[in-house]
């Protein structure tokens, strides 16, 4: 089932516009979810939202929107006068302004949407628009109504389209006060170094492949334990705490990472031992190895060296036997 659109409008850069839609670069349909339910009847609730005055229920259409001037006197506002609200960007995307991509904090980062063409007749516009940033190694910026309100949008090249990431306004960034309280310790070189060492270990290239939600993965293990009517075993993982000694922790970790990674070799080197396929010795020696497997034949009980009678086929002369 084809994505759709979060958003349709138009591209602009200039005097060059384009029809193009956004879409949501993620989903959580996958994901589990719960309802709530009458614990006694089992049955499904429904939220509902009640007039504290009387008591009763207010069904949709008899509720209406409210600005609070103060605690108790509301200006109600109707969904046709928020409609009738109309900017440049609740249907155009005008690039404004092109900066680089690395220069914008990632704490103004939201929302993330894949920006395509809308019909075969934008994709020509769109293609140059795209290539052009490309070339020059910019993102664009602009911004579109969505939700009813406007967002500023980033906009880059992303293989045959581009992606297009909401960002937060400086007004809705908290300031870094936080910080504040911290410190200025300074860390011994020998800290340092151990604790650069253990980074330079963990060093990998990024894989989102690699991690999954834990956490999912637990509710669908105790959901399926409860359908088979197993108990649900509650393991808590042990907490970690502040370190008392920094120096001894850097160095525990530091060897803790050895032992994992030569476990990790001889697993390795197993694992590559079984795949290897066996080879066969000569055909000397496999002659050799299947008359050393040869059962001797039975001997008389009188040590005569001679075959019993029971022991199947006589021997041959020697001569012909070493032919």
């Amino acid at each position: 089932m084809a994505p759709r659109p979060y958003w349709k409008g138009y591209l602009k850069l200039s005097l060059v516009s384009c029809a193009v839609a956004l879409y949501a670069t993620t989903s959580s349909s996958g994901r589990i979810a719960f309802h709530w339910l009458n614990r006694q009847s089992g049955n499904r609730l429904r939220q509902q939202m009640i007039d504290p005055g009387s008591g009763e229920a207010v069904e949709p259409d008899e509720r209406v929107r409210g600005y609070a001037l103060s605690k108790t006197e509301y200006l109600t506002v109707e969904e046709e006068e928020l409609d009738a609200i109309e900017i440049e960007s609740s249907h155009t995307i005008d690039i404004e302004s092109f900066v680089r991509r690395e220069e914008i904090d990632p704490v103004y980062f939201d929302n993330a949407y894949y920006l395509a063409p809308d019909d075969k007749v934008a994709e020509e516009a769109y293609t140059v628009i795209r290539e052009a940033m490309a070339e020059e190694g910019v993102a664009g910026l602009g911004r579109a109504v969505i939700a009813r309100r406007e967002r500023l949008m980033v906009l880059e090249p992303r293989g045959k389209g581009m992606l297009a990431t909401a960002l937060h306004y400086a007004s809705e960034v908290r300031s870094e006060a936080v910080f504040d309280g911290i410190a200025d310790t300074a860390v011994p070189g020998e800290m340092l170094d151990l604790a650069k060492h253990i980074i330079r270990g963990k060093m990998g290239r990024f894989d989102i492949s690699k991690f999954t939600d834990r956490y999912e993965d637990a509710l669908v293990e105790m959901i399926r334990a409860k359908q088979a009517g197993r108990p649900v075993e509650a393991v808590k993982p042990r907490q970690p705490s502040n370190v008392i000694n920094l120096m001894d922790a850097l160095r525990k970790s530091i060897a803790a990472d050895k032992q994992t990674d030569r476990n990790a070799g001889v697993g390795a080197g197993r694992e590559a031992a079984s795949a290897q396929p066996k080879r066969l010795p000569p055909a000397p020696e496999r002659k050799r190895q299947a008359a050393a497997a040869r059962p001797e034949p039975k001997r008389t009980e009188g040590g005569s060296g001679k075959p019993s009678k029971t022991s199947g086929a006589k021997a041959k002369p020697a001569r012909k036997a070493a032919r």
